[in-house]
């Protein structure tokens, strides 16, 4: 299996074009053994890095979009996700997320975390930060 990205130690650096590039101090993604940590995903478009903003469900499909990017470029696909945390302006969208994730994941789904906050980057209403095993 070819990774993308460069070795530190027992660690590989995941990076993808396919995905938002990094905007702080962080990587798209860290591989270590068989399990991937990938970096929270807000609906940035990966080839604008502009916000999608026309709704909840075009900023939830962007989201999964920019996920299944990072995870391919990992060696593995979202149906290789175990755990994911969605983190959302409000709970309100919450049936919205059940409706992309069945679109997204085949059963089993992975296990799950959601949570309102007060406020994500870039005025954001959802995103999602994931494990997987690869």
């Amino acid at each position: 299996m070819q990774i993308r990205g460069y070795i530190m130690s027992n660690k590989s650096i995941i990076s993808t074009d396919k995905a938002p590039a990094a905007i702080g101090t962080y990587s798209q993604a860290v591989k270590v053994g068989n399990t991937v940590y990938l970096s929270g995903q807000i609906p940035l478009n990966p080839e604008t890095m502009e916000m999608v903003t026309e709704s909840f469900e075009a900023q939830a499909i962007q989201v999964f979009e920019n996920l299944k990017a990072v995870a391919e470029a990992a060696g593995g696909s979202l149906n290789d996700f175990v755990k994911i945390t969605v983190l959302l302006s409000d709970l309100e969208y919450f049936a919205q997320v059940n409706e992309q994730m069945e679109k997204y994941f085949a059963a089993p789904y992975p296990a799950r975390a959601a949570y309102a906050v007060k406020a994500l980057p870039k005025g954001a209403d959802i995103e999602i930060e994931a494990v997987m095993a690869v």
